[in-house]
């Protein structure tokens, strides 16, 4: 009986051994360099007819695109399962994964603590409106234009969409002593919500709540500028903004308007809406923690992060299931929330 393939698009960094070991029940063929044509060519000749799992790396976007509806019908029918090294899964289109059968996994949980960590860092900073005297003292000027910031306890933090990034950030708040309530679909169960947050199920009600507020959105068609003017104009007078989710779920121009105005105090961005070209209002306004997508930017959080991928192929090989497949295949259908 012959053995069934996996294929690697892209390259392992921290579990090559683990990946190597799949050997012992697949093929195991690797697609690491090239463009979006050659790889189309490499499908259309058949050299992956018989691959049934796939990893994808993150990066891998870099050499095939993104695995929009172009690319997945071009997949051979022996692929069943695609494996994406990431939390966020905006790179690969699910709906036509779905019509063709192939169940899609990402990498929650995996994530978690160093994007929350990330997070802490990001809120904290743009409290005290950090990069002020960090950027004078490198400069040869001491503290700069420095002014006083302001402490997180006390405050109300709000979490834009409980997942397992924004629970592990809701549970490091709870120890900065701050208040946080959460925005989600619905109430979270209590394994997700160790740090008692307070549900608000009004949209309008949470962006009138918060002092700060840290979002957590997946991208879809759903969330694209899910903040924007509008939702700003709602919110505190001074509030201030965190996002290590995606860029595009905030309106990047609409933040460089309520940061020139005061509306928002300040913000904590982790994430671009066209990175990684960063907009020139961000760059240029000083009330503006900016770090490069760093998130998951560990040893320990890669390793994990390669170590779920390959869980999840070596399933999809043995029992033709996967460990953490897509909220969206997994439920039968997408989870927007509704945008107000």
């Amino acid at each position: 009986m012959s053995r069934p393939t996996a294929l690697l698009i892209g390259k392992i960094d921290h579990a090559q051994k683990e990946w190597d070991a799949l050997s012992e029940i697949a093929e195991l063929k690797q697609f690491s360099s090239g463009s979006r044509e050659s790889f189309f060519a490499a499908l259309k000749s058949g050299e992956y007819d018989g691959v049934v799992a796939i990893y994808r790396t993150f990066d891998s976007v870099k050499i095939t695109g993104r695995f929009d509806e172009e690319l997945v019908a071009l997949l051979p029918s022996s692929i069943k399962f695609i494996c994406h090294n990431g939390a966020g899964y905006d790179q690969i289109d699910i709906a036509p994964c779905s019509k063709r059968g192939i169940s899609v996994a990402h990498t929650p949980r995996a994530v978690d603590a160093a994007t929350a960590n990330v997070g802490m860092m990001l809120l904290l900073g743009a409290l005290r409106r950090s990069w002020i005297p960090e950027s004078a003292l490198r400069a040869g000027q001491w503290r700069g234009a420095m002014t006083l910031g302001h402490d997180p306890e006390g405050k109300t933090l709000g979490v834009l969409g409980m997942g397992g990034i924004g629970s592990a950030l809701a549970w490091r708040a709870k120890g900065f002593e701050m208040n946080v309530v959460y925005h989600n679909r619905g109430a979270v169960s209590a394994d997700m919500n160790r740090g008692n947050a307070r549900y608000i199920a009004d949209l309008d009600e949470f962006w009138r709540t918060c002092d700060i507020i840290s979002v957590h959105l997946p991208l879809s068609s759903s969330t694209r500028h899910f903040i924007g003017d509008a939702q700003f104009a709602k919110m505190k007078d001074g509030v201030v903004i965190v996002n290590t989710a995606r860029g595009p779920v905030i309106d990047e121009a609409a933040l460089v308007r309520a940061l020139d105005s005061g509306k928002v105090r300040s913000a904590g961005l982790d994430v671009f809406e066209d990175e990684p070209a960063i907009h020139p209002g961000l760059l240029g306004n000083q009330n503006v923690v900016l770090f490069p997508h760093i998130g998951t930017a560990t040893w320990e959080t890669q390793h994990k992060m390669e170590s779920l991928v390959i869980e999840n192929v070596r399933t999809a090989l043995l029992d033709r299931k996967l460990v953490t497949q897509v909220p969206e295949q997994r439920h039968g259908g997408s989870f927007p929330l509704a945008k107000l």
